[in-house]
């Protein structure tokens, strides 16, 4: 029956696509995000839908998008150059097969990076985007959410969100960074959206939404989610009218939860201090040692899943008291393998060595930098351009909350922030063409000399 379900979703989106060619676009944002077919036994399985779905974007893109406005930012030219290198790398990876295996989605992921501008031409368009990263995620979160307050969380790598699945957005550090990623978005559409224009509704699934976001790190007892929360809260105080209130009220917020929070959540995030003496903690130490080290020796990198090779050797330090009191320091030798590198900056030099990661890092760079001109050059815009500014400070505080919780998990070429980074990419050549067509003024033809 849960079959039948998402085939019917799925089949009367792509037949409405053919009348509005771009809710291909949104369908594959939804594939992307959500995978429907992990979630059904055998029906979406037997079909390559994200194929499909890509495919009929291109498609009704070329057949009924106006492409005279076309704009290509520079930032595609970088995802371009970013997406044939991974291709140069996986041809000489040091295990071409399992390097095969990841460039089968990383290819796809930054290809339609690269295409999504191109169809953004309208403020509904890009606003009916984040909509639907908004929505798609936000199923995910809405499950946590429930069984986190319904159980008080299932611990660390327990919370199991719709299917067991480890991977992509089903991942406890990853969700968690996603869902608090996505609170500057959700709270720009509660407050600029046209296509559900705000009202109590709106703002009571909202709020309701953005509650589910907070209690996703508590689900999943993620570190990098308390990471990414503290984070939010100081990005938002750039943007707060009363400062000291909102300081007060974020106290006072945290003061109350503290009670509440399972003992799960709280054992977890109290190995950040003791991080030598927690295994995970002191194992990605020891491989981004590694990495460092394979990098010196391949600057090129080594393909994708280069880590499979790694043999790492550490000491599991712990502080502990006696009887007496006097503390005592016990060492213990932990030896492991083929450890991956939970840091997407680390996976991007160990994969694709120095000149995939500054390309990578020239991607998100110049997308914090881009958001911010356009926060500085609309932030006393009113009337139709007073959702621009808040907008583009949505988009970077999303970014930014993206780029620290992937300092802790290998998340570089996830899908989920490449369609931030189309939405930032493609509102900026939407705003270069207003301001093109603004300035333009139409050609008159010189005065000709008086007779003589």
């Amino acid at each position: 029956m849960r079959d039948l379900v998402f085939v019917a979703y799925l089949g009367l989106f792509f037949a409405l696509g053919f009348r509005r060619p771009f809710l291909f676009v949104l369908a594959y944002v939804y594939i992307d995000l959500v995978s429907p077919q992990r979630l059904t036994y055998y029906l979406l399985n037997a079909v390559p839908i994200s194929m499909i779905a890509s495919g009929l974007a291109i498609l009704g893109w070329l057949a009924a998008d106006d492409k005279r406005d076309l704009r290509i930012a520079p930032r595609q030219g970088l995802l371009f150059l970013l997406l044939g290198y991974c291709w140069y790398t996986t041809l000489n990876a040091d295990f071409p097969v399992e390097a095969a295996f990841k460039w089968e989605w990383v290819w796809k992921s930054l290809a339609f990076a690269i295409f999504l501008p191109l169809t953004l031409r309208t403020r509904l368009r890009i606003e009916a985007l984040l909509l639907f990263v908004v929505l798609a995620t936000a199923s995910i979160i809405i499950v946590g959410g429930i069984k986190t307050l319904a159980t008080g969380g299932g611990g660390y790598g327990q919370l199991n969100l719709m299917v067991a699945n480890n991977s992509g957005l089903y991942e406890g550090s990853t969700i968690s960074m996603a869902a608090i990623a996505l609170i500057p978005v959700i709270l720009w559409l509660m407050k600029h959206g046209t296509v559900f224009p705000p009202d109590w509704r709106v703002r009571l699934f909202g709020y309701a939404l953005l509650f589910a976001c907070l209690l996703i790190p508590v689900g999943t007892s993620a570190r990098t989610g308390l990471l990414c929360i503290a984070l939010l809260f100081v990005l938002l105080l750039r943007d707060a009218r009363r400062r000291f209130l909102y300081l007060g009220g974020a106290a006072l917020l945290a003061v109350i939860a503290v009670p509440f929070l399972p003992s799960t959540f709280t054992d977890r995030m109290s190995t950040i201090k003791t991080y030598q003496a927690d295994a995970s903690a002191s194992t990605r130490l020891a491989v981004w040692q590694w990495t460092w080290d394979y990098v010196k020796d391949h600057p090129l990198g080594g393909g994708f899943d280069a880590y499979l090779q790694n043999n790492i050797r550490y000491d599991k330090v712990k502080v502990e008291k006696g009887a007496d009191g006097q503390a005592t320091v016990a060492r213990e030798l932990e030896v492991d393998k083929a450890r991956a590198y939970h840091s997407a900056y680390f996976e991007m030099l160990g994969e694709q060595g120095w000149p995939g990661f500054l390309l990578w890092l020239g991607v998100h760079l110049g997308g914090l930098f881009r958001m911010e001109v356009l926060r500085r050059r609309y932030r006393k815009a009113d009337g139709d351009q007073a959702w621009i500014a808040p907008l583009a400070s949505a988009l970077q505080h999303g970014h930014l909350i993206y780029l620290l919780g992937a300092a802790f998990v290998g998340i570089a070429l996830n899908p989920f922030i490449y369609l931030i980074v189309g939405a930032q990419i493609g509102l900026d050549t939407y705003l270069a063409g207003q301001r093109a067509r603004a300035g333009a003024k139409p050609f008159r033809a010189p005065p000709r000399p008086l007779p003589a």
